[in-house]
């Protein structure tokens, strides 16, 4: 994390300004600066005296001066000094940008170049970057002294953007969300430690790449790939929402249900930097959303649909027939015959057990599109869709008690139980589920009180 260039030369600028008017206003251009200490490192031994004497004048302290680079190196270790002035042409071992390097690397002290001149060939690479990181030998004292406060104002700073950007990582690191950053282009900057396991990819890896390289989702509700989020929110400038109902493909190809948000991060003037993507592993909590809405519309014995659901399906049928005059459907209604008794002997685990072999037989018995929901107990209802005529149900109904007359072999016990069955067909007066519903029953208990193991279609007539 860098302070711009610009800023910079604002902020040192003032220093420079109030450090000249200081000197102008001193006799003896002497400073009081708290001992601080500068180590110089130059091999010309007139030069480097100048340059400590020079200093000194200036209220700094000087522990010593060195003319190699090992011997720098030994000299910063031992005295600990708040700046280091070194020759960028030190002859040796080492060179001075090489020795710069671990000075300010290993030991965290500031670095000022001397050279000779200011276009210094080896300054080129190396410090075209950095401002106000080298000067001149032959530079004035007052130049000299604004050039020091300048390196270790700058430094100051850096450390404690250094310090900032540490502590910001650590509170980044430490969230239990998944945590990616990206630039303005919406190319990944920071990922924290949840986003490196939740995608697969480690932070080294993705630096530099557009976000859905990275983060690669599926909109299941579109059953298609989620363009970059980053983009969406830096061109909305707005906070968005994941898809509801979105997949993160991660690196190894693992699919996981994940939610949240995406949005831009601003500078303090309000200038869209980048943003930010915060997302965490909802498949616990997407699992749990299922099992309540397959508690809501299924029943938990036997899994089939339950009496809320079948309504539901029910007056979509209603609905559909309104609008075709060729769409037919049927409701028959089912009740076990002689249930308590099995209950009664034995048992209702016994029971449910045969309840839920009844519901296998049951789907089997019906073609794909049709609906068979268990109304509790051991009623059932059956939805029949697309039929021609009233054959269509009664062959259903047939193949039913076929399927019932077969014994059911549980814990060495053969069991037979029959049904009798109420046929009601779709017809203008039926406007609402429960008319149909009714008229199945009422044809359900006219079949079983003429026999059981029976089915009766619902005739409006006959029933007034």
């Amino acid at each position: 994390m860098r302070l711009q260039i610009d800023y910079y030369i604002i902020i040192l600028f003032q220093i420079a300004l109030t450090l000249t008017t200081t000197s102008e206003s001193s006799q003896t251009g002497h400073f009081s600066m708290d001992s601080l200490k500068i180590l110089v490192v130059e091999d010309e031994k007139v030069l480097a005296v100048d340059i400590k004497n020079r200093l000194q004048n200036l209220g700094y302290t000087v522990p010593d001066i060195t003319d190699s680079g090992e011997e720098a190196l030994k000299k910063v270790a031992e005295t600990h000094p708040h700046l280091v002035l070194i020759d960028i042409c030190l002859s040796g071992k080492f060179n001075g940008v090489q020795v710069a390097d671990i000075i300010q690397n290993h030991f965290g002290v500031p670095v000022l170049y001397l050279t000779k001149y200011s276009q210094d060939p080896k300054l080129d690479k190396k410090q075209l970057t950095q401002p106000f990181s080298y000067i001149s030998k032959s530079i004035t004292q007052i130049d000299l002294h604004i050039a020091v406060e300048i390196a270790l104002y700058k430094h100051d700073i850096e450390k404690k953007l250094q310090d900032k950007h540490q502590y910001l990582m650590a509170v980044i690191n430490s969230m239990g969300c998944a945590v990616v950053v990206t630039d303005t282009k919406g190319c990944v900057q920071i990922m924290n430690p949840v986003a490196e396991r939740l995608t697969g990819w480690k932070q080294d890896e993705v630096i530099g790449k557009d976000l859905t390289e990275v983060f690669s989702l599926i909109d299941n509700d579109m059953n298609e790939p989620i363009e970059n989020l980053a983009k969406q929110a830096i061109k909305a400038d707005a906070v968005l929402k994941l898809p509801e109902n979105c997949t993160l493909i991660a690196k190894d190809g693992t699919q996981i249900s994940i939610g949240d948000s995406v949005a831009p991060i601003r500078d303090p003037d309000g200038k869209i930097t980048g943003a930010v993507l915060v997302f965490q592993d909802i498949t616990k909590r997407k699992q749990a959303e299922a099992e309540l809405l397959r508690n809501a519309f299924y029943d938990g014995l036997t899994g089939l649909p339950n009496r809320i659901l079948f309504t539901d399906r029910l007056r979509q049928a209603i609905e559909r027939s309104k609008r075709r005059n060729d769409y037919h459907f049927a409701v028959l209604f089912l009740d076990l015959d002689g249930f308590k008794a099995i209950n009664d002997r034995f048992g209702h685990q016994m029971g449910d057990n045969f309840l839920v072999a009844i519901a296998r037989r049951l789907e089997l018995c019906l073609r794909s599109g049709d609906t068979v929901a268990r109304f509790g107990g051991d009623e059932f209802a059956l939805l029949l869709e697309e039929i021609k005529d009233v054959s269509d149900a009664t062959n259903i109904a047939k193949r039913i008690h076929e399927s019932l007359a077969l014994p059911l072999n549980l814990d060495g016990h053969d069991i037979i139980c029959t049904g009798s069955i109420g046929i009601a067909l779709s017809g203008i007066k039926h406007n609402e589920p429960e008319s149909l519903l009714r008229d199945a029953d009422i044809a359900m208990y006219r079949a079983k009180h003429e026999g059981k193991a029976r089915y009766g279609i619902f005739d409006e007539v006959i029933t007034h």
